[in-house]
């Protein structure tokens, strides 16, 4: 069913129709809407809805139809006519006009600053080949003074794995300025001559452990450097200013209030970052909620803060409770720590622990001082090494076990250790359109066999692990009903393939919407205050124009026309379509 998505009208009452309960008038009444309040009890392992929910054998409906806010909070969930009873002369009542209203949306897994940055950056993503990208290069070097330089992300590591690029084309035509393309992920950056020559790189330069600087033929560096040698290139880009920093993170953070979102944990956050976000803060700047995850890797900051000690306030528009980690690389470029060899390259299994910069003396040092760790594992070997690492704290110190700690990415693991995970109570921090963009090169690395455990979303609810859906953008389209659709169907934007890619993993529409909602309130150990729609809880709200509840049963291709008509974050509007 496609839901009609008229325009919001907002009305400023001048008087109230319907006398006001205790004369306590609210601030917003939403009217006229298709509640999903999530107030209901969880779906079952299987994905059957609870006894509770407001699902019966023809299908979904919603269970309110209006919600009334006051100073942030939600007071009242029910009826237009009892909803009506909050309204006074300054209250604002919203018409709905039939369109969908759930618990604001969660990205439990971002990068808000390298969102930000891409904003104004080359951008390549789906861009197919060597050429198309360097014609993009080509043409910001013509809106550029001589000698700048050029930044560039989006190519695809996994999809271009078995036909990297080098430093030929794009030193031919871009000879001027210092280019930098980053790939999608994060895994792979491609330069050219100038930026060799800007970082006096050479075929007897440092290579940092776990990375690889690919060499020409005439034995030179080839401009193509993948996982951690990506560090190199990092370190010769001149650092953004504080101001720069302020304008990416800003950008950013806007961009996903537009696109529906009332909060994001931005996961890897260093210092430079960190005061930023602390100055928005304290400027009151900060449009949506920022759960901080601090870098693993900047140790000056995390001895700083084990120090201080982790926060303790849920309210706050930034809160630092939460630590990332990095075990090993990307499956796309071949740096996903395996148990066997690549499937597609016989010898090579990837990199992981030390020989991926993880500091497992930092990391309990961290646990120990009672924050959350969310640990990026993307292989079965990864996995399992971070399910071993986690778990030997909690034995050596049992008061670390119940912070919700979490593994970022979860994307491959073996069907042995996928009970752990549940056992451990860990919380499985998953990307459902990661799957769609990987099903066209991931067998070829795993081989079928493996297949089993890869982005097993049903699997690791089955065996009572805890799930968290989120985007990792920039590297993934973090558009809610794009990660939606994945979840649900298992399809790409083609809607493909048919039935869906490894279909008995695929969510239901409930799990998807809670995966992006109370699911990642829990995983910051908010869902007491936010992730459903009752009252007392914050009144951070979504408006789509589409039912993915009802459509996920009669029309699933229909979600990826879905539209954000309103971002509401501590009772104010902070988007409106």
């Amino acid at each position: 069913m496609q839901v009609s998505g008229l325009a919001l009208v907002l009305v400023a009452c001048t008087q109230s129709p319907i006398k006001a309960v205790d004369d306590q008038h609210a601030d917003l009444v939403l009217t006229n809407a298709r509640v999903y309040s999530l107030s209901w009890d969880e779906p079952s392992p299987n994905g059957k809805p609870a006894p509770g929910a407001p699902h019966t054998p023809q299908g979904w409906h919603p269970d309110a139809e209006a919600v009334a806010i006051r100073a942030g909070e939600i007071i009242y969930v029910g009826n237009v006519q009892e909803a009506l009873r909050f309204s006074g002369d300054a209250t604002h009542v919203v018409d709905v006009a039939g369109n969908t209203v759930i618990p604001g949306l969660v990205d439990s897994h971002t990068h808000i600053f390298g969102l930000g940055a891409k904003l104004s950056q080359v951008d390549l993503t789906d861009v197919a080949t060597e050429q198309e990208a360097v014609a993009l290069v080509a043409e910001r070097a013509k809106t550029v003074a001589k000698g700048d330089w050029i930044i560039g992300r989006g190519w695809d590591e996994g999809a271009w794995a078995d036909r990297y690029p080098d430093k030929a084309l794009l030193s031919h035509t871009v000879p001027d300025h210092p280019v930098v393309l980053n790939s999608l992920h994060g895994f792979a950056a491609w330069v050219n001559q100038a930026t060799l020559d800007k970082g006096h790189i050479t075929a007897h330069s440092e290579i940092p452990v776990g990375g690889d600087m690919r060499l020409g033929d005439d034995g030179k560096p080839n401009g193509l450097f993948l996982n951690n040698a990506t560090n190199m290139i990092k370190a010769i880009v001149p650092s953004p200013t504080h101001d720069t920093l302020t304008r990416h993170a800003l950008a950013g953070l806007h961009q996903m209030a537009k696109d529906g979102y009332v909060t994001v944990h931005d996961a890897g956050l260093d210092t430079a970052m960190m005061r930023v976000l602390e100055q928005l803060e304290s400027e009151n700047r900060l449009p949506i909620r920022v759960y901080a995850m601090l870098s693993l890797r900047d140790e000056g900051l995390i001895k700083k803060w084990i120090a201080k000690g982790p926060d303790t306030d849920n309210d706050s528009m930034l809160v630092t409770r939460s630590v990332k980690a990095y075990y090993d690389g990307a499956l796309g470029s071949r740096g996903a720590r395996l148990l066997e060899d690549y499937e597609d390259r016989p010898g090579h299994r990837g990199v992981s622990g030390d020989d991926y910069g993880f500091n497992q003396k930092l990391n309990a040092e961290v646990m120990k001082a009672g924050f959350q760790i969310g640990i990026h594992a993307i292989g079965d070997a990864g996995n399992r090494e971070s399910l071993d690492i986690l778990e030997a704290v909690f034995n050596a110190n049992s008061s670390t076990a119940g912070n919700r700690h979490r593994i970022e990415h979860a994307q491959i693991i073996h069907p042995d250790d996928i009970p752990r995970l549940g056992q451990l109570n860990l919380i499985a921090s998953m990307e459902p359109p990661h799957a769609m963009e990987d099903k066209a090169w991931a067998e070829d690395r795993l081989g079928k066999d493996r297949m089993s455990g890869a982005y097993a979303w049903r699997s690791l609810r089955q065996n009572k692990a805890r799930l968290t859906f989120n985007s990792d953008n920039p590297g993934s389209d973090h558009n809610i009903f794009y990660g939606l659709h994945s979840a649900i169907t298992r399809q790409d934007k083609k809607y493909e393939p048919e039935g869906g890619w490894y279909p008995q993993q695929k969510m239901s529409a409930e799990e998807a919407v809670r995966g992006y909602t109370n699911w990642s309130a829990y995983a910051s150990f908010r869902e007491n205050e936010t992730g459903k729609i009752e009252k007392g809880r914050w009144a951070d709200l979504t408006i789509i124009n589409i039912d993915p509840f009802v459509l996920a049963e009669k029309d699933p291709g229909a979600i990826l026309d879905g539209k954000i008509l309103t971002t509401i974050v501590n009772g104010k509007v902070v988007y409106k379509h």
